[in-house]
C-alpha cells in the first residue's frame, strides 16, 4: 500500500499531479487546506493537500490468512475472519472504512458528507469532533502504515497478517505505554474495545471507543466543596517536596479572592521552620488567620476558633512514607477530627515520581484514611500515565492538578479530556 500527499492550487490540480505519478487506480483518503508559512504568506493563494493510496500488486490477494497478534494485543484485533474477501483499503483516522473501487479508472473520493456515521455516546459528539481532539493520531498513522518496506515485517505472509485495525489498535497502545500507561492497563483498555471491534468498523468510531473509556476511567474531579454546617477543614498529607505548601496557597488564594470564603492556614509541620513561615508569608498575603498547631488538642481549639469559617485549610508535615513514628503522629491528627465537623483528606503527589514509589506512597497512606489525590509537577514531565496508574490502582478520585510555583495561577481542576487527549499522542 502506497500513502503519498500531493498539493495543488486547486484540488483537481493535486488530483491530476497524484494521477501522473501513481496511476489512475488512486483512492483519495482526505482533502484539507494547507495555511502558507512565511513572511509574505498572506500573499500567496492557499494550497489544497490531498492524501492519496494506491494499492500495489503484490499487496494484492482473494482471501487473507489467520492472523497472529502480536504480545500484549487482543487476537481478534487482527482477525481477518470478520473482513470481507478482497483487498483492503486504508482510510485516514477520521474517514469511515468502505469496500474498495471496482473500477480503477474512476477516482472515488470519500467523504464524511456522503456517509452518516453512527452516532456516538458522550463525550465524543461527532468523529469531526474527535478529528479536532486527536488531529495527531491521523498522521501516526499514515507514518506507521506507510514506513519503508525494511521497516514492516520482513516477509510478505507477515504484512498480510496484519489488518488495518490491528495496526490501529498496536498504535494506541504503543502511545499509551510510550506516555508511561502501566502495561496491565493498557492491555484492559485495548481488550475491551476489541471485544466490540466489527468488521469494517471506522477507525474513528473504534478511537472514540478508547477515548470515551479513558474518560470514563478518570472519572469526574472532586474538588473541595463547602460543608453543609460550619467550616470544612481540609487535610494536605504526601511526602516530602512534592509542593503541599504551595498547592494549599494556590487553593486558600482561590476560596479567599475568588470565591470570597473566610479562610483560615493551618500547619502541623513543626520539622520544618521554613515550611511554617512560607505558609505564613502567604497567609498574610491574602490577609487570612494563621496558627501553628502542636498537639491535637491545639487543632480541635483552632476549629472552635473558627468554627465561623468556610475553610480551615491543615498543612502536614511532609516527611518519608517509611518514617512510621511521623506517620502515626499525623494519623492521629486526621482522626482527632471527627464528629460534627466535615474534613477531607487529600494526598499531594508529584507527577515526576517514578511509578513504584507512588505505589509504595499510596499503600502507605492507604492504611491511614481515605484520600483523594492532586498531582503536582506536570509542568517537568512528558508523560502523564501515572495520573491514569494511581487512579486505577487506588480508586481514589483526582481533584486538582498544578504545573508551576505561580501562586495563584497554575493550578485548575483535574481535566479527564485534555489529559486522555494528551496520553493518546494529541497536542495540548
Amino acid at each position: 500500500m502506497i500513502i503519498k500527499k500531493f498539493q495543488g492550487k486547486t484540488e483537481d490540480e493535486a488530483v491530476e499531479q497524484a494521477r501522473k505519478e501513481l496511476g489512475n487506480g488512486i483512492v483519495i483518503m482526505n482533502v484539507r487546506q494547507v495555511k502558507n508559512k512565511g513572511l509574505f504568506s498572506f500573499l500567496r493563494a492557499q494550497m489544497t493537500e490531498i492524501t492519496v493510496a494506491l494499492e500495489e500488486e503484490s499487496e494484492r490477494y482473494d482471501s487473507i490468512a489467520e492472523t497472529k497478534p502480536l504480545k500484549a494485543l487482543p487476537k481478534s484485533a487482527a482477525n481477518p475472519a470478520a473482513k470481507p474477501a478482497g483487498p483492503p483499503v486504508v482510510q485516514s483516522a477520521a474517514q469511515p472504512i468502505t469496500q474498495p473501487i471496482a473500477k480503477p479508472p474512476e477516482i472515488v473520493k470519500h467523504r464524511p458528507s456522503d456517509i452518516i456515521p453512527e452516532p456516538l455516546p458522550e463525550p465524543a459528539k461527532s468523529s469531526s469532533m474527535l478529528e479536532e481532539k486527536l488531529e495527531s493520531l491521523q498522521t501516526l498513522l499514515e507514518q506507521q502504515l506507510s514506513k519503508p518496506d525494511e521497516e514492516k515485517p520482513e516477509s510478505e505472509e507477515k504484512k498480510e497478517e496484519h489488518s488495518e485495525m490491528y495496526v490501529f489498535l498496536r498504535l494506541l497502545y504503543n502511545k499509551m505505554i510510550d506516555n508511561e500507561i502501566n502495561e496491565k492497563y493498557a492491555n484492559q483498555i485495548i481488550d475491551e474495545v476489541d471485544k466490540n471491534n466489527k468488521p469494517n468498523m471506522p477507525f474513528d468510531y473504534a478511537l472514540s471507543n478508547i477515548y470515551q473509556k479513558m474518560i470514563l476511567k478518570f472519572g469526574k474531579p472532586q474538588v473541595i466543596q463547602p460543608a453543609e454546617n460550619g467550616p470544612k477543614v481540609v487535610f494536605f498529607i504526601g511526602p516530602t517536596g512534592v509542593g503541599k505548601t504551595t498547592t494549599i496557597a494556590k487553593i486558600a488564594s482561590r476560596f479567599s479572592v475568588d470565591d470570597h470564603k473566610k479562610v483560615a492556614l493551618l500547619t502541623a509541620d513543626t520539622y520544618r521552620i521554613a515550611a511554617a513561615e512560607q505558609l505564613k508569608t502567604y497567609a498574610n498575603i491574602l490577609e487570612v488567620p494563621f496558627r501553628v498547631i502542636y498537639t491535637k488538642e491545639e487543632i480541635e481549639q483552632a476549629i472552635n476558633d473558627f468554627r465561623h469559617f468556610d475553610y480551615i485549610l491543615v498543612d502536614t508535615a511532609g516527611h518519608s512514607h517509611q518514617n512510621e513514628a511521623q506517620r502515626s503522629n499525623m494519623a492521629d491528627f486526621i482522626r482527632y477530627v471527627e464528629g460534627s465537623i466535615e474534613k477531607e483528606v487529600y494526598l499531594v503527589l508529584s507527577a515526576t515520581t517514578k511509578y513504584r514509589d507512588l505505589l509504595s506512597i499510596a499503600d502507605t497512606y492507604t492504611e491511614m484514611t481515605n484520600y483523594k489525590l492532586i498531582f503536582t509537577k506536570l509542568d517537568e514531565t512528558t508523560t502523564l500515565g501515572n495520573l491514569l496508574n494511581l487512579k486505577l490502582y487506588t480508586g481514589a478520585p483526582l481533584s486538582y492538578m498544578t504545573y508551576g510555583q505561580n501562586v495563584p495561577d497554575d493550578i485548575e481542576d483535574f481535566n479527564p479530556q485534555k489529559t486522555v487527549k494528551q496520553l493518546l499522542g494529541g497536542k495540548a
